[in-house]
């Protein structure tokens, strides 16, 4: 389904009739992932490049109407994970000045890279929020089709996408099953049965796979997907990405020529 539908896909949130959902995806790809690399290609000492990230992402979530708090429900099951491995850095990293925190020392090298990581991983994910509230999953394959990404790594991301779904139902058919059955397990030898039901899901799912692929290869199926529309780069594309990319890069190769 195309991101520039009036329907709404899933994972689509925001407003999708916005100018940022109807931008061509290769630019958003381009442009999100240049955010992403921008960040994480700026060192400690030019720290004014990722608040110029964190400015143009969130003028990128306001115009398409991306909120702080689905930014954070869709971050939260990455982010705080790496900031909690962040978090130990100072205490095991050493170099330059140290202070004291009672039985721990503190490094300001360690510091830094904490900084550092914080900053990058933070942008590094809003920028994939962005990129998957605005842009349907199947238009970001399409897109990465586009830009010549090799094909069997858009081929394993489109089939996993498509088919996630499926074994999602299969497992909580298994599991009403299960509870159908009275299963209440409560001490760890009753979880075999647990075992037990991710081969089930196992086989079960590779049997549904290989009649999928028979089915699709009588069909005439030859490795690509059928599309209903093609993609068109306008103008409005091309000043989003050269935005970026000129406010981005300007702000970067300036405090490099300040330093």
């Amino acid at each position: 389904m195309s991101g520039r539908c009036s329907s709404h896909p899933v994972g689509v949130a925001g407003r999708p009739g916005s100018r940022i959902h109807r931008l061509d995806p290769r630019a958003k790809v381009l442009g999100l992932v240049g955010v992403t690399v921008v960040a994480v290609s700026t060192p400690v000492r030019l720290w004014p490049v990722w608040l110029a990230c964190a400015v143009a992402l969130g003028l990128v979530a306001r115009a398409a109407g991306v909120g702080p708090r689905l930014v954070w429900r869709r971050s939260r099951a990455v982010l705080p994970l790496v900031l909690l491995v962040a978090v130990l850095v100072p205490f095991f990293r050493h170099g330059g000045t140290t202070w004291s925190l009672g039985p721990l020392t503190v490094s300001r090298e360690g510091l830094e890279v904490l900084a550092g990581v914080a900053a990058k991983a933070t942008l590094g994910t809003i920028s994939a929020v962005l990129l998957g509230a605005t842009t349907s999953f199947p238009d970001v394959l399409r897109a990465l089709e586009a830009l010549r990404v090799p094909r069997l790594v858009t081929l394993i991301a489109g089939f996993t996408y498509r088919y996630l779904f499926v074994i999602a139902d299969e497992v909580r058919r298994m599991r009403a099953a299960l509870q159908a059955r009275g299963y209440r397990p409560r001490h760890a030898l009753q979880a075999a049965a647990v075992g037990r039901v991710a081969t089930a899901l196992f086989l079960r799912s590779y049997g549904r796979g290989e009649r999928v692929y028979l089915a699709m290869v009588a069909r005439g199926y030859a490795g690509t997907m059928p599309q209903l529309s093609t993609l068109a780069f306008r103008r409005a594309d091309a000043l989003f990405l050269g935005g970026l990319a000129a406010a981005l890069l300007a702000v970067r190769v300036g405090l490099e020529v300040a330093a």
